[in-house]
């Protein structure tokens, strides 16, 4: 799927090391202290988590602001922190880093890990001076949790490790009329919602002969004694189905314009893109926020790092240039977050329609990623294959001490009879063991701040003045952009997404202007109209120079202002005079 992913990974993993401003992550952590302690041993509901984003910013006012997006279905306020120097400029003049976790409420540890990445940053301010200079230079942006109905249902309630997915608005999930009206029950109140499995003579299933906790398809040509009912709970709507309509039934992560799909193509959809007062609170600020030039979505289970697009239709979308700016940032995370795996959502997953990073990257030209933070390789004895369930039993019995698993018991249940209940807790199979979170957060930042790093950042790298004539004169002009993403796109140049860069020369008359292909070309393309602004729509590529010329009318001596805007990167200035000369302003 990757081309030459090898050469690009080594490249990256040297560059990882020796990357100034970045070589820190190579050694062992320093002893930081920090004006807000936080476990990171264990997870945060709702409340908690508000408490400690007001925690930060009131113990950070120098970096931190706080603001509420909008409420959520059920009233709960949408945290957005920003974090910037405001000495070294204002937030939507550098670029800036949006990040964000927990679109569905089960995804639990993607909010610690947009935490750990404030607090951790907020600690290193004035301290570590690869972060430091990071946040001089650039923004951010963190919604520690895009679903606090969601999250706030799996705290509080009886749940899979899969349920409370969604947004919280009552939905009928089964059109039947009825909103809600059959969600699961914890019939052995341990808390969680975990199996039911009925005894059935003629059943697929048994229990394993060594462990009881395992049911296990029967092997062929041997008769098994159960059958398989699914989570626990009662047909309370009497249809025959149990469990079909619990809360809400809408999926946030399929709410996006790019490639939406109704609900009947892509489940959970729902009416029309941003039709969900979250999607929608989210839009309104990034749409307003053209300086985010790089994005990051927390979700919870798989060791991924996926980009898009979602459907194998949009492929198309994604071009050589483009592609191999996401080569150079995923196969570095391949390095920084051992066992995960850099992916493409359709080709290596399944297909998306309406996700959130596919809007992102294919609708507003933003490099974008969504990590999958927890995966089983961590705790496998053989990571190059699939644990099994009885050494993940194992591992459960000897690590966690058995408190992911409820004993499976035997229950009068009113319509199937005796059954068993039993099996996984929903701290189980998606969510990271407390003890494993702090390594877990701390990786995926560092992942993070490698990719805010390479945001785009320019300089004016050489200037170059010739006399044509007494009053006539050749001023070119190279820009550098020393990190790996373009302030520009090739999607965003090719579908007109946001600005284009500008150049702009003030001073003396301009008689002619245009790109050239470097310092030593003779012809030019001239600009139509108002040459002393030239209009770059491919911007400056990452870890590469553009050349611009302009021929100008003036005196010599007669000052000179050159400026160029990107939305993605810090416009530069440059003041010089019309004279004869060769400059490198960079050094």
């Amino acid at each position: 799927m990757h081309s030459n992913r090898k050469s690009i990974r080594s490249k990256c993993a040297a560059a990882i090391l020796t990357l100034a401003g970045f070589s820190s992550f190579a050694h062992a952590q320093q002893q930081i202290p920090s004006r807000v302690d936080i476990a990171w041993n264990r997870f945060y509901d709702y409340d908690e988590v508000t408490q400690i984003i007001k925690d930060l910013v009131s113990a950070y006012p120098e970096l931190l602001t706080l603001q509420s997006l909008g409420k959520s279905e059920q009233g709960r306020d949408m945290w957005l922190i920003t974090l910037n120097n405001p000495e070294t400029g204002p937030a939507e003049e550098k670029p800036a880093m949006y990040i964000d976790g927990n679109v569905h409420g089960n995804e639990i540890q993607a909010t610690e890990t947009v935490l750990y990445s404030i607090w951790y940053l907020t600690k290193s301010f004035g301290t570590v001076d690869q972060l430091t200079e990071l946040i001089n230079d650039t923004a951010f942006y963190f919604l520690p949790t895009q679903n606090p109905d969601g999250r706030a249902e799996w705290f509080a309630n009886p749940n899979t490790p899969h349920s409370a997915r969604t947004g919280q608005r009552p939905t009928d999930n089964d059109y039947d009329g009825l909103f809600d009206e059959d969600g699961p029950e914890d019939l052995d109140g341990d808390g969680s919602i975990t199996q039911m499995w009925k005894f059935d003579p003629n059943g697929r299933y048994r229990r394993n002969e060594l462990d009881p906790r395992i049911i296990e398809r029967a092997p062929d040509g041997i008769q098994g004694t159960l059958s398989r009912l699914g989570s626990e709970g009662i047909d309370n709507d009497g249809d025959g189905l149990i469990n079909e309509d619990g809360p809400g039934g809408y999926d946030m992560n399929r709410n996006w314009p790019s490639d939406w799909q109704p609900n009947h193509i892509q489940y959970g959809a729902g009416e029309y893109p941003f039709d969900r007062k979250e999607t929608r609170a989210i839009a309104d600020f990034i749409l307003t926020h053209p300086n985010i030039a790089a994005g990051q979505s927390y979700h919870n289970a798989g060791g991924m790092i996926l980009r898009g697009p979602g459907a194998n239709y949009t492929e198309n979308l994604y071009n050589r240039s483009d592609k191999a700016v996401y080569d150079k940032l995923g196969t570095a995370g391949e390095d920084l977050l051992p066992f995960y795996k850099y992916w493409v959502i359709y080709a290596d997953l399944y297909t998306v329609h309406g996700g959130f990073i596919n809007w992102l990257a294919e609708g507003l030209g933003i490099v974008s990623f969504t990590n999958e933070l927890w995966t089983d390789d961590r705790i496998s004895p053989d990571p190059s294959r699939k644990f099994t369930d009885d050494e993940r039993m194992h591992w459960q019995d000897r690590m966690l001490f058995g408190q992911t698993f409820t004993d499976y018991t035997e229950y009068d249940h009113p319509t199937e009879g005796k059954v068993l209940i039993g099996g996984g807790t929903k701290y189980s199979s998606r969510v990271t063991p407390p003890f494993m979170l702090e390594e877990g957060c701390h990786r995926n930042f560092a992942f993070t701040m490698f990719h805010a790093s390479n945001m785009p950042k320019i300089s004016f790298k050489w200037i170059g003045i010739k006399q044509l004539d007494p009053d006539l004169w050749e001023v070119t002009v190279e820009i550098e952009n020393e990190h790996i993403i373009p302030t520009r796109l090739s999607l965003a140049a090719t579908k007109n997404i946001g600005l284009p860069d500008l150049l702009t020369l003030t001073g003396p008359d301009v008689v002619l202007s245009g790109i050239v292909s470097d310092r030593s070309e003779k012809t030019i393309s001239p600009v139509e109209h108002r040459p002393n602004m030239i209009f770059n729509d491919r911007g400056i590529p990452g870890e590469s120079t553009s050349t611009f010329r302009f021929i100008v009318r003036g005196s010599e001596g007669q000052p000179v202002s050159l400026r160029y805007q990107a939305e993605k990167a810090r416009d530069i200035s440059l003041e010089t005079q019309l004279r004869v000369s060769e400059t490198n302003p960079s050094k």
